[in-house]
């Protein structure tokens, strides 16, 4: 299958002064646009950037038992979303472990839209039984989807159409954009104030060009893959493939995970007490009930002083790289015993420190627990102080106000 362009691609590729492209669900997607990450990355936490989320598959579920089906298959609750509402979506294998997570937004009573990273469609389409009244659709092509993010998004799109002003966090609703209807949903991956606009694929360039126009002169900018996964370490925000593994193909259980062990339960507060049906209900209150987790995932922050001893003990000026840093680093106790490992890293420039994603034993989950950080300074392996933080490490009250 040759590599797709987004409807957006066009105008990406136009403003793409590095050349630097990668593959996103079968999809070009750009890296960076400029020739540094770190500005795209102030654009999004000073004023606001734009990012094609297009490659993100999109299904729509309707008919009279959607509600049905949806609350048997996802681990949250959808049943108590309204119509231009959304919320935070995941879905479980029997065994309690997770398979992926996206957002899924109501439209009507009937009508559902779930976004996921990976292809899923096959995977619901085994779900259906023969009295499930749903019918399940890839509508992922003829969808285009703009994020704007940022502190100045809301005060740009509401100028193109007041209603998007009014939108409460995860709320959803239509707009007018360069002459077209659309949807806009007040959702992202960046830990921001910030929306997301979905338009038909046919109309996507006039609504770029739109939006395009109404931000110029306030230091809004295109931001690519890299600038994204800053933000999204900041904010706490999960990766698949890289701080969680799809159960479906994971090799073994240590590379699968539940939502619990995840950080995810404030999803899942129903759990114990309701008489839904979905599948790793069982599972996961018995793993709720029995405190069997085998970890937690948690925030990290590395001791500044620190950081700076250990470089100067190796002659060398600190060094504070703001990129993201995807793979396992690992961590231990004073008695040099692994306790866990981060699986998500950076500098974070907004913080002014260093900052990951980390599994750590249950008892040691709690903000402030003291551990060290094997990290490769001049050569060789050091330990760094560190201590574990709650997530987000970014939350501006912007976000949901």
């Amino acid at each position: 299958m040759p590599i797709r362009r987004t409807p957006f691609h066009e105008r990406t590729a136009a403003l793409n002064e590095t050349g630097l492209w990668s593959h996103w669900s079968g999809h070009l997607a750009v890296e960076r646009y400029q020739l540094s990450e770190k500005a795209e990355y102030v654009s999004v936490r000073n004023a606001a950037g734009l990012f094609d989320v297009s490659p993100l598959f999109k299904y729509w579920f309707s008919g009279r038992g959607a509600e049905r089906f949806l609350a048997g298959v996802m681990a949250r609750d959808p049943r108590g979303l309204r119509p231009g509402e959304a919320h935070y979506a995941l879905w479980c294998d029997d065994r309690g472990f997770l398979i992926e997570d996206g957002v899924l937004l109501r439209h009507s009573e009937q009508e559902f839209v779930l976004t996921a990273a990976e292809p899923n469609l096959a995977y619901f389409e085994d779900l259906v039984g023969p009295r499930d009244r749903v019918v399940i659709e890839d509508v992922s092509p003829e969808w285009a989807v703009l994020a704007l993010q940022g502190p100045r998004s809301r005060g740009l799109l509401t100028g193109l159409d007041e209603r998007i002003g009014r939108l409460a966090y995860f709320g959803h609703g239509p707009a007018t954009i360069g002459g077209h209807e659309v949807n806009v949903s007040r959702t992202g991956f960046t830990g921001d104030l910030g929306y997301e606009i979905w338009c038909r694929a046919e109309g996507a360039l006039d609504v770029w060009d739109a939006v395009w126009a109404a931000t110029r002169g306030n230091g809004v900018v295109p931001f690519g893959l890299q600038a994204l996964y800053m933000t999204r370490i900041e904010a706490g925000l999960l990766l698949l493939d890289v701080d969680f593994a799809n159960s479906r193909f994971a090799w073994t259980d240590a590379d699968r995970a539940t939502p619990i062990e995840l950080g995810l339960g404030w999803a899942l507060r129903d759990v114990p007490t309701t008489d839904r049906a979905f599948i790793g209900r069982d599972a996961l209150r018995g793993k709720m009930r029995d405190g069997s987790s085998r970890f937690r995932t948690t925030g990290i922050v590395v001791d500044r002083t620190d950081w700076r001893r250990h470089h100067d003990a190796a002659g060398l000026v600190p060094e504070f790289d703001h990129r993201a840093v995807h793979g396992e680093q690992y961590l231990y106790d004073d008695a040099g015993e692994q306790l866990g490992y981060v699986t998500s890293f950076m500098y974070s420039p907004v913080l002014q420190q260093h900052i990951g994603i980390a599994r750590v034993p249950v008892s040691l989950a709690a903000p402030g627990n003291r551990l060290f950080l094997e990290y490769p300074v001049s050569h060789r392996y050091v330990h760094l102080a560190a201590t574990t933080a709650r997530l987000p490490h970014f939350n501006p009250q912007r976000k949901t106000a």
